[in-house]
């Protein structure tokens, strides 16, 4: 099945109302290898919703939970916001990059991990803390973050 098949596809299962967009933009993303939206896609969105493009790609753009570049099968979400910042979110993302090999907003060349910015995750009493997937952790050091990375690492083959 081509792109455009798996697009139309998704859209016939969401429906192709306006107020279904996010839906189908997050459906395209979970099957598309690399975790994430292709930029062909936004087009064909936009035409089956009549929706204009600059709005699909302003919310494939907007939410943190989207991307339009590819990422890994772990994507790792730094809080940036002021909480976690003061409480040393710099340090753990010089962390992550040092033991993934990867600089923010990269991909590890095993597809493995991705690496990013977001706002707040609501877990400013877990400071620092970073969001991988849909779960949050907390209270990081270099230690904690290499025992996360090793059992994803396990989890994932």
């Amino acid at each position: 099945m081509n792109l455009q098949q798996m697009v139309l596809e998704i859209i016939e299962e969401q429906g192709n109302a306006k107020d279904k967009l996010i839906e189908i933009l997050l459906e395209i993303q979970s099957r598309t290898e690399g975790n994430y939206v292709p930029k062909e896609t936004l087009k064909i969105i936009s035409e089956s919703l009549d929706i204009p493009l600059s709005r699909v790609y302003g919310v494939a753009t907007f939410y943190s939970m989207l991307s339009i570049k590819e990422r890994g099968k772990y994507v790792i979400q730094v809080c940036n916001s002021a909480p976690c910042y003061i409480s040393g979110s710099f340090d753990i993302v010089k962390v992550f990059e040092e033991v993934l090999g990867i600089k923010m907003g990269e991909v590890t060349q095993d597809g493995m991990f991705s690496l990013e910015y977001t706002s707040c995750i609501g877990a400013c009493n877990l400071a620092p803390a970073v969001k991988i997937n849909d779960k949050v952790y907390g209270n990081l050091d270099k230690s904690k973050i290499i025992q996360i990375l090793d059992s994803l690492r396990k989890e994932g083959k």
